[in-house]
Parts: structure tokens; sequence; C-alpha cells
């Protein structure tokens, strides 16, 4: 029989020295999303994260969340914390003459890259405690090419950016469940622990099932030292950020609290169960089925092993399950955790399972299934350049210095989309044609008016296009066809499912007459 070397180097490798192969695949994939997977995933992890933080090194405050900006009305429940180190990295950047919006984002991608890779170390050391090398090599194989982790990895997301920090903690608690200096042990895992809750106000809810597990688990100096650190951490983080902007400690986060329990019904409302189906989508089913099995098979059987995980998990799960504002990507935290237990379980389970013991090829089938889906997801979501017809309008307007106003139209609906003023490297103004703003309404605001006409105008979506340029232009002249900006295949397949997913061509007009035509 032939024999491959390279297949049997990969094999040996797998049993000798399974962790070094599974960080190999992790920071392949994730430099693929570095370099390839540009652009913004959310509205989130942009316009509240990258447009803040470089408006502030450019003397601006895009967002107005400062006091001191003009418009401002107090504080606004935002995280300044993590927000606050994208602005010490832009303005290092700014001071050495670094300015490349696109260049910098490789960085903070790589960044971001970086850090993630902690999830993937500790999270096969974790389950090679809880359950042996077997479960830690699958586990960790999935944590290092799932095929959304890195997506998701490079992303200024704070519901996976906190993801480390949460695991990190949780570790020091799995590793060592009798350390010789409970206080110190207790208080280095709080600070950890407190780090993610300053990025994500949300997991807290996970940390606080920590508290309660080591509670019954009778470990109380290691809980009463964890939230003391908790709270230092959340002072420092947060509380004195705020003293310095706000005059008071936990000024965003009162606000965020107190917004929060207001205004939720603002954002989309979905099904208790919303999120149990988001888990079992995430993770590929039939597998995905085997992973929750397990993830509850591990704790029914060893459950003070596993409690540390198990119920921050399903505290974090009913918590969102009933909170009526639902978006897909606040469950992310907890993926890589049922992923840890849930494998640990299966693996458990399916050696005493005489089902599966007669039954391989239906196991094989599963698996095949699973990696095949996964696999070519990994190969074009890695490799997503997500809201590019967006992000590619600013880069190509950057090349124009001195742009006042920009107008976008979009007539087929009620607003328009933000423009990443990040990538234009400008803080400018701009006007909005809707169906709610005729582009007369809007020309008759500038036939008597002083302001600056717009120097740029953005078409939305091809629906209806000529049309939509000919009503503008008649009103507003002198524009001339730049350019056309597609989106990537992705963002077509996203708006073909639903066109809620705003991804869509963008064709640039550029002005050529200082003033719109006059209104009878």
């Amino acid at each position: 029989m032939r024999t491959y070397p390279v297949l049997s180097g990969i094999r040996q490798e797998w049993e000798t020295r399974p962790l070094r192969l599974i960080v190999i695949l992790a920071v392949f994939f994730r430099l693929l999303a570095v370099i390839f997977s540009k652009g913004f995933g959310w509205f989130d992890d942009h316009f509240l994260i990258i447009e803040a933080s470089q408006s502030w090194v450019d003397g601006f405050d895009y967002n107005r969340w400062l006091p001191w900006s003009e418009g401002n009305t107090g504080p606004g429940g935002h995280n300044m914390f993590y927000t606050g180190l994208h602005f010490l990295f832009f303005k290092l950047c700014s001071m050495i003459g670094f300015e490349d919006p696109q260049a910098k984002m490789y960085v903070v991608r790589l960044l971001h890259a970086a850090l993630s890779m902690v999830v993937v170390v500790l999270g096969y050391r974790m389950t090679n405690k809880l359950a042996g090398k077997d479960a830690a090599r699958l586990a960790g194989l999935l944590l290092a090419i799932l095929w959304i982790f890195p997506f998701i990895s490079v992303r200024n997301l704070v519901e996976y950016t906190c993801v480390p920090f949460l695991l990190w903690g949780s570790w020091l608690f799995i590793k060592n469940e009798k350390p010789s200096n409970p206080l110190l042990h207790g208080f280095l895992a709080g600070i950890i622990l407190g780090i993610a809750f300053s990025m994500r106000f949300q997991s807290m809810v996970y940390i606080g099932g920590i508290g309660i597990s080591l509670m019954i688990l009778g470990r109380w100096k290691e809980m009463l030292a964890t939230a003391t650190a908790v709270l230092v951490a959340a002072f420092v983080f947060i509380g004195s950020i705020d003293i310095f902007i706000w005059g008071y400690p936990f000024a965003e986060f009162l606000e965020y609290v107190n917004y929060n329990m207001h205004s939720y019904a603002e954002y989309p409302e979905g099904p208790w169960y919303q999120y149990i189906l988001v888990i079992f989508s995430l993770l590929i089913p039939p597998v995905s089925f085997f992973l929750v099995f397990g993830f509850f098979h591990s704790f029914f059987k060893q459950w003070k092993k596993y409690l540390i995980i198990f119920l921050p998990v399903m505290l974090f799960i009913i918590f969102h399950s009933y909170y009526p504002n639902k978006q897909e990507r606040f469950i992310l935290p907890v993926i890589p955790f049922i992923i840890i237990a849930g494998t640990a379980g299966w693996l458990q389970y399916q050696k005493q399972s005489a089902f599966w013991k007669k039954r391989k090829l239906l196991k094989n089938v599963s698996w095949t299934f699973f990696w095949v889906i996964n696999l070519a997801a990994l190969a074009v979501i890695s490799t997503t350049y997500s809201k590019r017809a967006r992000v590619e309008s600013m880069t190509y307007l950057s090349k124009y210095d001195n742009i006042r106003v920009i107008m976008v139209e979009n007539s087929n609906k009620s607003y328009i989309n933000f423009l990443p003023m990040y990538y234009l490297g400008q803080w400018v103004g701009y006007e909005e044609i809707t169906n709610r703003r005729s582009a007369a309404e809007l020309a008759a605001r500038y036939i008597n008016s002083e302001k600056p006409y717009p120097d740029f105008l953005i078409f939305e979506g091809e629906n209806n296009i000529q049309n939509r340029i000919d009503t503008v232009q008649a009103y507003f002249p002198g524009y001339v066809y730049e350019t056309t900006i597609s989106p990537g295949m992705i963002d077509r397949i996203l708006f073909w499912l639903n066109p809620i997913n705003e991804n869509q061509n963008a064709y640039i007009y550029r002005n050529t007459r200082l003033r719109p035509n006059k209104i009878d």
C-alpha cells in the first residue's frame, strides 16, 4: 500500500502534538480573515467603535458621545473602555504618521485575531483537563476552524472580544480546584473577568453564574476575592474613565442599564426559543444536536466538574431568551463553552452507548456532512469582504480633498445607510433623499440658503435606479457619473435572502455645478 509522507506526518502530529496542529490551522484561517475579510460585519462593530475612536483622534466627535460636543445630552450608555483602546491605537498611528484607513484595519484585525487564539489554546487545555485528549482534540479543532470563528475573531465585536477573558477566568478555576492561596487565585481570576465585563456589560450574567457556582462548590474565599476583583477592575476600566469624562463613576453603565430597561422595544424582538435555534444553526446539524446533548450529559454525569461552565452558560441563555431584544450575535459568548462541555459529554456518552457502537456508519456520515458544510462555509466566510459597497464608496471618494457634503439617495425606503466616514478620512455632513424627503423638498432648502451644495451624490441600490437618477437630476443638475461600487458575493446573497441586509450597488456622481435648479 502506497504511503504519503505528508499525510503520515500530519497523522503523527495529530497523535502526538495535536495542539500545535490545531494552532497552525487556527492561525492560517485567521490570517486569511485578516487579509481578505475587510469591511465590517454589523453596525455596532464599526460605527460604535471605529468611527467613534478615529473621530476623537481627528478632533471630532462622530456620535456626539462626549459632554463638550454640541448636541450631547448626557451619557448614552456606551462602552468607553473598548472604544477607548481603539482611540489609543489610532492616536499612536497618527503620531507616527500611519494614516491609511485600510492599512490600520489590517493591524486591528491582526490584533483581534491574536487575542482570539486564547480561546483556541485555553479551550483545548480546558477540555483536556475535563475529559482527556480525544475530547480536547475535537474541541480544539472546532474552536479553531468552526466556520464563523475566523470571521468574528477579526471583528470589533464586543460580544466575542470578551470571550477570551471569560474563558481565561473560567479556566483558572477549572485548572486549580484547590489553590494554595484561594484569595490571590480568586482575585487574579476576578481581574480577568472584570476586563470581560468592561468590554461587554452583559457578560456580568456569565460572571455571576461563576460566582454562584463557586458558592455551591463551597469555594467561598475564591468567590469573595473574585467578586472584589471584578469590582476593582470595573472601577479601573469603566469607573475611572467616566469620572474623567462625566465627573462621576459608572455614568455610562448606569445609563446602559436604564436604556435597556426602557427602550428594548425599539429593537428586534424574537420568540423565547430564538437563541436555541441560533445555537443549533451555528454548530451545524446534526452535529449541533450531538454537542448540545453532550453539554447536558457532561453536567448530569459529573455536575461538580462541569458546574463552572454549565451554570453560567444556562443563566446567560435564559437571561437573553427572556429579554425581548434578541439579536443573533448576543449569544456568541457562550458558543465556545458549549463546544467544550458538549464535546466532552458527547464523546463520553458515545463510548458508553450501545446504539452508537452499532451505528458507526451513521456517526461517520453525520461528521462527514458536518465537515463538508463547515469547510465550504469556512473558506467563503473567512475571505468575505463584508459591507464592501459602503466601505469602497468612501475609499473611492477619499482621493478627493475638502469634501463638504455628500448627498445620499434611496427613495425606495424611509432611511439611508450610515456612511463609514472612517474610510473617507474626512468627517463631513450628508443629506438624505428618501421616501420621506423628496428631491424637490431638499432642493427647496438650498435655493435661498448659503449651505454648501453637496459635492457628491450616491444612489443606494439598483431598484428603479434610472427613474430615481432622472428625478434627482431634474432638481440637482450638474452631477456627472463617476463609478459604480458593487457589493461582495456574500453581501448579495444576504440581501437576496433578506432585504433587511442593506448590501446593494452604490452609484457615485460628482457635482460640476454649484447650485440646484430654481424651483418655480
